[in-house]
């Protein structure tokens, strides 16, 4: 029998121009849920041009949240974004950064691939990135590869990224590449209009790299009038029907929707000659209708290190948000700086009005001391309490000092020299000099002991579980027996019992925390089981002002 011929893998460019932060990658997310609908076979690849080999090492106020993928990947969030929409697992072959691709080269160069040659950005830096896309294609196996190119256009780092997908047009011939740029209309309040000349300049700067959009995605927060796209039409040269107006919603999942009905799904098949299936997208509708009472909303307060950048903790709102719209409640999240705990002392007043604390993932020991006092607060109050990551750890070192009577337990990271280093650097982690991509990054099985509330969250049936982690520290064995006895309870561990994955806490509503990241592995319509079970023991709990709790 011969071997199955795959056909020519399509790809899908998106460019944006303007400013930054325009919503490219809810796009191409969005973009990726129409393909997928129409029983597309579909991947994603992020090409950012810092220097940075990936966003590991990089403080969340530059960057944001670091978004870990199946394989260790320390990516961008917008590849958070690509597996909630889609509902995908990426990899990291969908993460390309231009600190990646130069020492790829260069480490070419000192091994004597090139021969001596000369070195340059074209063709050596250009035929890297291609084979970047490539490989994807290789490995994914989709029928259409969507390529989301960081930055904007005129942006000098972001060239060569821009002259590579210019080439793509010729290696694999121009009906298996497909160009979009997104870009922002500004709104002239004075004049009240939205007016088209930037993205005229926009889409003539990438003319002048050699990339005619054959898509123009119009981002404003005010309707667009079909005079302003009849004018876009004209004078950038694209059909009148693929100047798309992606007006600003109340919801990114309402994103996908709106595209549709603006027809892009429909358009993107035709230009690319693709064979699909009608659009089905009845789940999503119904998710994005599903009633929520607004009147009584689940209030959850994020104690955390980075709360002035919310971009920093994307994964864990979004979550929240999802479990939020499984239980038909709005989650109004207070951002909590741990510092202002530390320095105000006056933990009543920013908590007093939460039905649930979460603890987010972070290092180093800026704001360590709120986060305890946070997780006091939860545990002497019967709040539901969620700790992530770092969070786990704080709850440990919390109740490790209120079971032994001291305020001595700490983690190594935050007091080396802790009498009680209830928390420790995991054995493998010793002597490792370099930071980045180093840690425990990925997926690793736990294994969820019955009875417990972590079993209840995932179901009685689910015994073993597969998450995402991203750490160097972990739960000392040599305090298990001690603050086992004293009420902490151990609900998932590896599989060889080695390491503690959640520990819960006996006698309390629901007081739980994780050495791995839940937050990855959630999605809009399929709420992560951690998340759906503490929003749903935060939503018990009355809230009139005050909180009526009874004694331990």
């Amino acid at each position: 029998m011969p071997a199955t011929i795959m056909p020519m893998t399509k790809y899908i460019f998106v460019t944006g121009g303007v400013v930054s932060s325009v919503g490219k990658g809810i796009t191409v997310a969005s973009i990726g849920t129409l393909l997928k609908s129409r029983g597309l076979t579909v991947s994603v690849q992020k090409l950012d041009p810092y220097l940075n080999v990936d966003p590991g090492t990089m403080s969340p106020y530059q960057h944001g949240e670091v978004f870990v993928t199946r394989d260790g990947a320390e990516t961008d969030l917008d590849l958070g974004n690509y597996e909630r929409f889609i509902d995908i697992e990426l990899t990291a072959d969908s993460a390309i950064t231009s600190g990646q691709i130069y020492s790829t080269v260069i480490a070419k160069e000192r091994r004597g691939d090139f021969m001596g040659g000369t070195i340059q950005v074209i063709p050596h830096v250009t035929t890297e990135i291609k084979e970047r896309l490539r490989i994807l294609a290789q490995k994914s196996q989709a029928e259409v590869i969507l390529v989301e190119v960081g930055g904007t256009v005129g942006d000098i780092e972001g060239q060569p990224f821009l002259e590579a997908i210019r080439q793509m047009r010729n290696d694999v011939g121009r009906d298996n590449v497909l160009y979009i740029h997104v870009t922002l209309l500004p709104y002239i309040g004075s004049t009240k209009e939205l007016k088209t000349k930037p993205t005229q300049h926009s889409v003539n700067e990438l003319r002048r790299m050699g990339i005619q959009p054959d898509v123009i995605v119009c981002r404003a927060d005010y309707p667009i009038s079909d005079g302003i796209r009849d004018k876009l039409s004209q004078f950038c040269d694209v059909e009148r029907k693929a100047v798309i107006p992606l007006t600003t919603v109340d919801s990114i999942y309402q994103v996908p929707l709106v595209l549709e009905e603006e027809g892009i799904g429909n358009l993107l098949v035709e230009r690319l000659g693709l064979q699909s299936a009608p659009p089905d997208l009845k789940d999503w509708q119904r998710m994005v209708a599903c009633p929520i009472d607004y009147h009584q909303p689940v209030k959850v307060a994020v104690v955390g290190k980075y709360v002035e950048l919310e971009d920093a903790y994307y994964s864990v709102r979004e979550s929240l948000c999802h479990a939020g719209l499984a239980h038909g409640r709005s989650v109004e999240i207070s951002w909590v700086q741990s510092e202002d705990l530390e320095k105000n002392g006056d933990i009543e007043t920013l908590l007093r009005d939460v039905q649930g604390v979460v603890v987010p993932g972070g290092f180093g020991n800026r704001g360590i001391e709120g986060m305890i006092s946070a997780a006091r607060y939860a545990r002497e109050n019967r709040i539901p309490y969620f700790g992530l990551c770092l969070g786990m750890q704080i709850q440990v070192i919390e109740f490790a000092r209120f079971a032994l009577g001291s305020d001595q337990p700490n983690s190594t990271e935050f007091n080396p020299g802790t009498s009680h280093p209830v928390i420790d650097l995991l054995p493998e982690q010793r002597g490792v000099a370099d930071m980045g991509g180093t840690m425990r990054l990925g997926n690793y099985t736990c294994h969820i002991q019955p009875g417990t509330i972590a079993a209840l969250a995932y179901g009685d049936d689910a015994c073993v579980v597969v998450e995402r982690h991203r750490h160097r520290f972990e739960f000392n064995n040599d305090y298990r027996e001690r603050l086992n006895a004293a009420g902490l309870v151990y609900s998932g561990l590896s599989p060889d019992g080695r390491l503690v994955e959640i520990c819960e806490l006996k006698n309390h509503p629901w007081m739980l925390g994780c050495q791995f990241h839940p937050e990855f592995g959630s999605r809009p319509n399929r709420p992560h089981p951690l998340f759906m079970g503490f929003v749903g023991a935060a939503k018990e709990i009355l809230r009139e002002g005050s909180q009526p709790w009874l004694p331990l």
